[in-house]
């Protein structure tokens, strides 16, 4: 045999019958470090037992192959803790916690519903579960679990303890194991030594031989408002306040420099020393106490800080004899090695979202080896900042330990956030496989183009036909039907309704629900347009069964006080397909005219005047509204009155010579609702008489001047929602200026007049809410001149509609380039968004020559300074219309049309679409 050959990613490797035992013995070694050396195998093996890679070797095989996993973790031991508990990096600890002697290490966790578990994982087999004897103790303590580490916590002994953190709580328990006499075996229990009751809220701790002491630990706890509390064992020690302190981060203490490592709200990694933090105070041991409940102490110096510009999810001390000691911090995309002075050692800027991490000794001289889990369910392995390893988990883990198992040193262990706890190696489990021969047969390319062109269309066609929404009513599996009442409702169900004393009507919808199929966990939503509003508007059907159908009743009201824009609504079942595929089935409705205006006496006068043209005889208006007009009268009725809920007087009139109508009012965005109820009626009425070939038509002019108006109304409301958001912003800036000088005085030593500060707080608080209540009544007359906004709007694109006579194609782009928003914010906003669109339309398929086509996009959209612009370009779009102009999705064939955008160069010209 002759050569060498690699292990290779996604590749099979040839092993001789010879060399299965070595690749075998390479696999062991890689599980099991301890039981190879030096001369056996040419690598150095580890003194501390830590988990070593091999990622190629070198050997002489050709002749059989076998098929290696290596991109997955091998599941040693997992078991699934509790239901609905959740976890964290804090709550997993690996040590010999019951002081056994053995050298097997426990696993030690607590879950935030607190729970506290010990386990000794026993598995029958490599990937078995959880046996009964594997749970060494399980109790449940009061309060939730933030942290659990062990020590040598308990003076007079250098036994270790279990200490638990709690949001309040610090708590030391002992961890002992009595032979049992029976076949249950061992049991074990825990013994509180001591607990300290914190005054302030707890985040983290760290522990170790504070101040050099031997043969102890004490431990650190950091509290959420910045306080560092030491506590020797079973007394209090001090408090200390972190300067400049707002939000809590990791903490971590390096033995070798005595010193407190952490990562403050401002980005940046600190270094405290602890004779600084402990001679910080004043030695007046009586107040010693007091300290922790008032947080008394000096204000700290850091002794190194080091900006890295990420907040840090995790910080850990390393320090080996063939590597120089390190700080390790895992930021949010990078995470960093620094010396023991702040000085960066090397970092490595990641391209996924890490979730934990864990450095162990490396085989290499000089380098420091990393655990890295992240959000993918990976762990990763680096050789300072080199990949070197990549296994697949089943979960994402939050927390990573390294610990010892019967007599497998190096075993990962790993804890998801939903409890699942895993025990893994990073090795592979080599199965021989042998393909089967391959049959060769020769191809005929003839029959081969024909299966391709037959897949090829069954493919074409699957793509036309398939959809998320069914298109035909006889293949659906669910249906959706809502019907609305013909009257009110005799008692109104309105509720929360902003309309005054008077009560507001309501109408019923029932929506039926029928399955065709099995369906289980579909959710029903009916919505409606504000302000329109809903009793209710979700609906969850555990099951439906085939052929039997659910209904639901809700009630329609007007809650704001302003006209809707729309009376329509749409009820959206959402479920999944006995295969699991997702489906969504959707049907329309509309609520009744009645339900937001009532019929009045006829105004003559009126600011507002539309009339519309028909190619029909005039119709009797009693006979089209039959629910306001007054039915006792027998004559020709040609003029009735509405009058909105929230609003003015529409008049509407019908000629009696001519076939004309018209419609007048107050307020221009009310003709919108009456318009289209009127042209709806006139469809239905001629439907009924079987007439196909009604039309109506507008002949100008387009009333642009009052639709201007209101475009001028809604935006200024705009620009003082800004004005507002800019002095509630400068008011609450110079509030808690005067909130910490006011915090100063009162903290200080030594009295000192306030200088009026109270006075000027409370003057400051008083604008304040000033300020947030004329914002608040400000958003509602945006939100109020936005719903005008909107119907007039749609009075517009349905008179230009009128006016073109445009088809359905041209119509949808009109309510494309008009109606961008259903819901009007100050980022986006309905200004900018009509002025980009109508200015698209007027330099592409109604621009008038090429110099207009060959333009610049602009890719962000802002908030104008005014609205002269946008109407300008509104006026130049309708006299384009009226010119002839054509909204189209296609260019004709003649027109050449070049754009141009940014950063690219022009092109030659050519036929491109006009949107």
């Amino acid at each position: 045999m002759d050569g060498s050959w690699g292990l290779r990613i996604g590749c099979d490797i040839a092993v001789d019958e010879g060399d299965q035992e070595l690749v075998s013995q390479q696999c062991l070694w890689l599980l099991f470090p301890s039981a190879f050396s030096r001369s056996s195998l040419g690598m150095a093996s580890v003194a501390d037992q830590r988990p070593i890679l091999v990622l190629s070797w070198e050997s002489e095989a050709t002749v059989k192959r076998c098929r290696m996993s290596l991109f997955k973790a091998r599941d040693w031991w997992s078991c699934t803790l509790g239901e609905q508990e959740e976890f964290d990096q804090g709550c997993l600890c690996v040590a010999d916690v019951d002081n056994s002697g053995s050298g097997q290490d426990k696993i030690i966790v607590g879950s935030y519903m607190g729970f506290l578990r010990v386990f000794a994982p026993h598995p029958v087999q490599a990937g078995g579960g959880m046996q009964a004897e594997d749970l060494l103790l399980e109790v449940q303590l009061r309060d939730p679990v933030l942290q659990v580490h062990v020590g040598k916590f308990v003076s007079g002994t250098e036994l270790l303890h279990l200490a638990v953190l709690h949001p309040r709580k610090l708590c030391v328990y002992a961890v002992s194991g009595t032979l049992g006499n029976v076949e249950h075996g061992n049991q074990h229990q825990i013994k509180l030594m001591y607990e300290h009751n914190l005054q302030r809220t707890a985040c983290n701790m760290t522990f170790g031989p504070f101040g050099g002491v031997k043969g102890r630990d004490f431990i650190c706890i950091q509290s959420m408002d910045g306080m560092l509390m030491f506590f020797e064992q079973e007394g209090y020690a001090f408090g200390r306040f972190l300067p400049g302190f707002l939000l809590p981060g990791p903490l971590s203490y390096n033995s070798r420099t005595d010193s407190f490592i952490t990562v403050s709200s401002c980005r940046q990694v600190e270094s405290y020393k602890y004779q600084v933090l402990a001679v910080a105070a004043d030695a007046d041991t009586r107040r010693e106490v007091e300290q922790q409940k008032l947080g008394s102490g000096k204000r700290l110096v850091a002794d190194w800080t080091l900006n890295i510009g990420e907040q840090a999810l995790d910080i850990c001390i390393v320090s080996f004899s063939q590597a120089p000691s390190s700080v390790f911090v895992l930021g949010e995309r990078n995470f960093f090695c620094l010396k023991e002075n702040g000085q960066i050692r090397f970092m490595k800027k990641l391209d996924y979202s890490p979730s934990c991490f864990l450095p162990y000794c490396s085989v290499s001289e000089g380098t420091v080896n990393t655990l890295l889990g992240n959000h993918n369910n990976r762990l990763l392995v680096y050789q300072d900042v080199t990949l070197k390893w990549a296994a697949q988990l089943p979960h994402i883990p939050v927390a990573v330990k390294v610990g010892s198992f019967q007599d497998l040193k190096g075993v990962i262990v790993t804890l998801s956030d939903n409890g699942y706890l895993q025990c893994s190696y990073l090795g592979t489990d080599p199965s021989l496989f042998q393909a089967p021969k391959v049959e060769s047969r020769d191809i005929n390319y003839e029959e081969l183009d024909v299966e391709m062109k037959e897949l090829q269309k069954i493919i074409k066609e699957a793509t036309k036909t398939q959809d998320i929404m069914p298109k035909t009513e006889k293949d659906d599996d669910l249906s959706v039907v809502a019907i609305v009442s013909s009257e009110l409702d005799s008692v109104s169900q309105a509720i929360d309704w902003s309309m005054g004393a008077e009560a507001v009507p309501s109408v019923t919808v029932k929506v039926t629900v029928r399955s065709r199929l099995s369906v289980q966990k579909s959710a029903l939503t009916i919505c409606v347009q504000p302000p329109l509003a809903l009793t209710r508007s979700q609906f969850i059907f555990e099951a439906l069964e085939p052929g039997i159908s659910k209904s639901v009743n809700v009630s329609v009201f007007l809650k704001d006080n302003c006209p809707p824009a729309e009376l329509e609504g749409s009820a959206v079942v959402s479920y999944s397909t006995p295969t699991g595929v997702p489906r969504v089935i959707q049907c329309k409705f509309r609520v009744p005219l009645k339900l937001v205006c009532f019929p009045v006496q006829p105004s003559k006068n009126a600011n507002h005047k539309l009339t519309i043209d028909t190619n029909k005889p005039p119709v009797n208006l009693a006979n089209l509204f039959p629910d306001f007009a007054d039915q006792s009268d027998d004559d020709q009725v040609n003029v009735l009155g509405f009058h909105f809920l929230a609003g003015g007087k529409v008049t509407l009139l019908a000629s009696k010579t001519s076939q004309r109508y018209r419609i007048q009012s107050e307020q221009f965005e009310e003709l919108w609702l009456l318009l289209k109820e009127l042209l709806l009626r006139f469809e239905e009425h001629f439907r009924k008489q079987g007439s196909s070939d009604f039309a109506c038509s507008f002949s100008g002019p387009l009333p642009l001047q009052e639709y201007f108006e209101l475009i001028d109304q809604h935006f200024q409301l705009r620009l003082n929602a800004d004005k507002l958001d800019q002095l509630l912003s400068e008011t609450a800036v110079q509030f808690r200026a005067i909130e910490r000088r006011l915090l100063t005085r009162f903290k200080d030593k030594t009295p000192a007049p306030l200088q009026n500060l109270d006075t000027l707080l409370d003057a400051t608080y008083r604008q304040i809410i000033a300020l947030a209540d004329a914002a608040e009544e400000n958003r509602d007359k945006l939100f109020q001149a936005f719903t005008k906004l909107k119907s007039a709007t749609q009075l517009v694109i349905l008179l230009i509609t009128l006016w073109q006579k445009l088809s359905k194609d041209q119509v949808a782009i009109l309510e494309a380039t008009f109606l961008p928003l259903l819901q009007d914010t100050q980022e986006l906003g309905w200004e900018e968004n009509v002025d980009a669109a109508v200015s698209h339309l007027l330099k592409t398929c109604l621009s008038k020559s090429s110099k207009e086509q060959a333009l610049s996009l602009s890719t962000q959209l802002s908030m104008p300074k005014d609205t002269t612009k946008l109407k300008k370009h509104i006026t130049l779009f309708c006299d384009r219309l009226a010119k002839g102009g054509r909204l189209s999705l296609t260019a004709d064939s003649n027109t050449q049309q070049v754009i141009i955008m940014p950063g690219m160069p022009l092109q030659s010209p050519e036929p491109q679409d006009c949107l």
